[in-house]
């Protein structure tokens, strides 16, 4: 595979993942929005509580930086005080921890039935709970076909002895 070839499935990987993040955001935003902020206002309370919360949120929504941007929000808005953001932002931390092992996880096999089962929720449901459900778990679905591809991209890469003697002499520069 030439060297455009791999920057255009990198790039084509980096939108699926991207767009399957922004999907499975707004579906999670539309199922539990409101239930959401609610359960983040009484749980935020006990600091323990705070991080687990923000683990269990980042853990969901794949992105800690998006449960950040959520706690500001509501520190902005009142909803919760800077104490109880710590103990979420720290949570938001260990979701990161918990992805990173979803990621571990072999879920190739897996990614176009995930896909095809959030896409069949999102348009043939007819409730909209169902239907904002199914769009978190086609957003789930995207989001690790992207990585797939992106990895899958990068295996000519791989191989390169040079490339891993420079990533080597960069890993023990202090």
């Amino acid at each position: 595979m030439s060297i455009p070839a791999v920057l255009m499935n990198l790039l084509g990987g980096l939108a699926l993942f991207i767009y399957g993040m922004r999907t499975m955001g707004e579906g999670l935003q539309k199922v539990a929005g409101d239930r959401l902020r609610k359960f983040l206002e009484v749980l935020t309370g006990v600091p323990i509580m705070g991080v687990l919360a923000g683990t269990l949120v980042t853990a969901i929504i794949q992105s800690s930086s998006a449960t950040t941007v959520m706690v500001v929000g509501f520190v902005n808005a009142g909803l919760m005080t800077l104490r109880q953001a710590i103990g979420v932002i720290m949570g938001a931390n260990i979701g990161t921890t918990v992805t990173a092992q979803l990621i571990a996880f072999k879920l190739e096999e897996f990614i176009f039935p995930i896909i095809a089962f959030g896409f069949g929720m999102y348009f043939i449901a007819k409730s909209k709970n169902l239907k904002y459900l199914g769009q978190v778990i086609l957003g789930f679905g995207l989001l690790f076909l992207g990585l797939e591809i992106m990895s899958d991209s990068m295996a000519l890469f791989r191989n390169m002895r040079g490339l891993r003697s420079l990533l080597s002499i960069l890993e023990n520069i202090h």
